[in-house]
């Protein structure tokens, strides 16, 4: 009875930590190449509604970064703006994850607005981790997050970058790459 006992507890306890283990593991980074992607509702700079424009119609480079990381992305991002792309087929943009961000929301808007005029680009917000729940990202506190959206809404490259793992010259020419396929296909 004490032996029957013992082992029933020791399954109970060994069932626990398999369920613990496959929940933690389930929450990091699930996003991968070839996922379709849904175009939630985020936010503007005027915090406003707002989803990813041209999503389903373009091909999409889109950076996800808290203040912390905010220019971890510039090495590709300026590879890109560099290639100059059709912008009647290629979108790219920045979503800012204010959730995650030490400064206050005014001041996150305030100087994504200055952006937006003075690059030209669309820069929206996420104030709740809106983007990393719709889309299996996991934890994205400090990092950079690049993800190439093809027209059909799937995954085609899918980075995180930190401090110690920026971008590569090898991993841009890869992106450069894959978006000059992409945009000679027709759809």
């Amino acid at each position: 009875m004490i032996r029957s006992f013992l082992w029933k507890s020791l399954v109970v306890a060994f069932g626990c930590a398999i369920i613990v283990l496959a929940a933690g593991v389930g929450s990091v980074n699930a996003a991968s190449v070839g996922q379709e992607l849904s175009n939630p509702q985020i936010r503007d700079a005027e915090d406003n509604p707002a989803t990813i424009p041209d999503f389903g119609t373009h091909v999409i480079g889109l950076t996800y970064s808290n203040t912390a990381a905010a220019d971890l992305g510039d090495p590709l991002n300026d590879a890109i703006k560099a290639k100059n792309y059709d912008k009647a087929a290629y979108r790219g943009l920045g979503v800012a994850n204010m959730k995650d961000s030490a400064a206050p929301n005014f001041i996150i808007r305030s100087i994504i607005k200055g952006k937006i005029e003075k690059y030209k680009s669309t820069i929206l917000t996420d104030v709740d981790l809106t983007l990393p729940k719709a889309w299996g990202l996991g934890d994205c506190n400090d990092k950079s997050v690049f993800v190439l959206i093809g027209k059909d809404k799937k995954v085609k490259y899918l980075k995180f970058t930190d401090k110690n793992t920026p971008w590569s010259s090898a991993e841009i020419n890869s992106v450069i790459n894959m978006i000059d396929d992409l945009l000679k296909k027709k759809k």
